[in-house]
């Protein structure tokens, strides 16, 4: 898709605008201590923290959803991550400065994640994105990603065409949502991109850091 000044730029949030995988590793290894094992590795966790609890307990256990036991570590993972929501939790390197740029120019930015509301919700106002304009949660509509409606609700709540929209992110099912909803997509390939070497997901961009993406828009001015 052909790049132009977007009037919106929408954000992923683990692994896109927030470094979050230590204390979702965190929580994981309490699970794994609290069944008498020794922790996971972090190298082994970080990379598919974007997926969640499915891509973690995958990770960290060996298993997916419908195996047995799968959902019973579900809910003790979120329960002990609940608990410790932001207490390495941080913005990315970039992300300040990138986020005050859009404001200077005049465009928006949101934050569609499919982290559910029960955790978005607690987590957004702890690290400091309290004043974004739009926040779609996994569970805002009824579909998470891939599915881009997440995506066109944002639109909808910024009242602005999905056209005129990027969607930012750092996993195959960001780029896929975005591309659904007809928006610009880049690839965040500082994020954790789930071990995938080099990233692109035939994304409309690449960014290798936030600074790059600023550089993308200011050079489109």
């Amino acid at each position: 898709m052909p790049l132009s000044i977007p009037r919106a730029v929408l954000f992923d949030l683990d692994g896109t605008l927030a470094d979050t995988a230590p204390d979702l590793a965190a929580a994981m290894n309490a699970v794994r201590a609290s069944r008498g094992l020794d922790p996971a590795p972090y190298e082994l966790l970080r990379p598919v923290a974007s997926a969640g609890a499915r891509g973690l307990i995958g990770a960290a256990f060996g298993l997916k959803p419908g195996d047995d036991g799968y959902e019973e570590l579900r809910v003790a993972f979120l329960d002990q991550y609940e608990t410790n929501i932001a207490v390495h939790t941080c913005l990315f390197q970039g992300i300040p400065a990138l986020l005050g740029r859009l404001q200077h120019r005049g465009v928006t930015w949101g934050i569609v994640t499919n982290k559910a509301s029960r955790f978005t919700d607690k987590l957004v106002p702890l690290i400091s994105l309290g004043t974004a304009p739009c926040v779609v949660s996994g569970d805002t509509t009824p579909h998470s990603k891939p599915h881009p409606e997440p995506l066109l609700e944002a639109a909808r709540r910024l009242d602005i065409d999905p056209m005129h929209c990027w969607y930012v992110g750092d996993d195959l099912r960001d780029v896929q949502a975005g591309r659904a909803a007809g928006m610009v997509t880049v690839a965040a390939a500082w994020g954790y991109c789930g071990n995938v070497e080099p990233v692109s997901w035939d994304a409309d961009a690449l960014a290798a850091t936030p600074a790059d993406l600023l550089q993308l828009i200011d050079s489109l001015a």
